[in-house]
């Protein structure tokens, strides 16, 4: 497999957490977004971003106020499927996407790819999101239940997808949504654990005393749905990280993705 590492949802400039004296450079917000090339599975989508759509109507789709806190670029060239396309492949190509929640900014550019089967818990597809008019195309969904799965380094309930290798997994991690989940991705000898938007800052993970970021946070405390749970989940991908068998980031981290790009 070969995997790609893709902003879909470039937005507004953020500062880092460390200030003025930080080694970091401030950066803007991103939508993280895997793009996997599979053998037997054609393209694989972890996340689908902004689409085409969110740009054409941002009022409709996204919402004025959102686009006013985020201030996302709006730019066709920054969707998965502009991308896809960019990299030589045919929407169609994609065959599955694996979104960790169904916020408007990983899962509009589902309607980009209406052929390819939609992974997530049944949890989140019950929650159904914040912008229904994302998902008005209907969206080819297959749904799994969150009592059931294996152990996966310490996590349980984690699922093999229907269709997809089993180097693809999707791994619980509620709090921010109902049924919002990591997606774990074996890349040659590591494996990638995309957290979504279980923290959005990596000083929340790669330091033994963690440094939130504050308007990250802020975020974060608006679209949450179970801190406590949120925060016990941080801790365990906190202690994995720093087990160094898995590589872990966050969907909005600017400096993470610089780290794949």
């Amino acid at each position: 497999m070969r995997v790609h590492h893709l902003d879909c949802a470039p937005m507004r400039e953020i500062e880092p957490a460390d200030g003025p004296q930080s080694p970091l450079r401030p950066a803007g917000a991103v939508g993280h977004v895997l793009l996997v090339e599979t053998d037997s599975a054609g393209l694989v989508l972890v996340d689908a971003g902004i689409g085409l759509g969110d740009i054409e109507r941002p009022s409709e789709r996204l919402l004025d106020d959102w686009v006013e806190m985020a201030g996302p670029t709006l730019d066709p060239s920054a969707t998965a499927v502009r991308q896809v396309e960019g990299l030589g492949y045919a929407a169609a190509d994609v065959r599955h996407v694996v979104p960790t929640h169904l916020h408007r900014d990983h899962a509009g550019g589902l309607s980009d790819f209406p052929d390819a089967a939609v992974h997530l818990f049944e949890a989140e597809l019950a929650d159904g999101g914040k912008t229904p008019a994302q998902l008005a195309h209907g969206p080819k969904w297959v749904a799994y239940a969150g009592a059931e799965g294996e152990t996966w380094h310490g996590f349980e309930g984690v699922r093999s997808l229907e269709g997809v290798p089993e180097d693809i997994l999707l791994v619980p991690l509620g709090g921010h949504t109902p049924g919002h989940a990591g997606v774990a991705v074996r890349d040659g000898a590591r494996w990638l654990l995309h957290a979504g938007d279980a923290y959005m800052y990596h000083g929340e993970v790669d330091r033994p005393e963690p440094v939130a970021h504050p308007l990250m946070e802020l975020v974060q405390a608006g679209g949450e749905v179970d801190r406590e749970l949120r925060l016990a989940n941080v801790a365990r991908l906190r202690e994995l990280a720093r087990g160094g068998e898995v590589e872990v980031f966050c969907a909005h981290d600017p400096w993470e993705l610089a780290r794949y790009r």
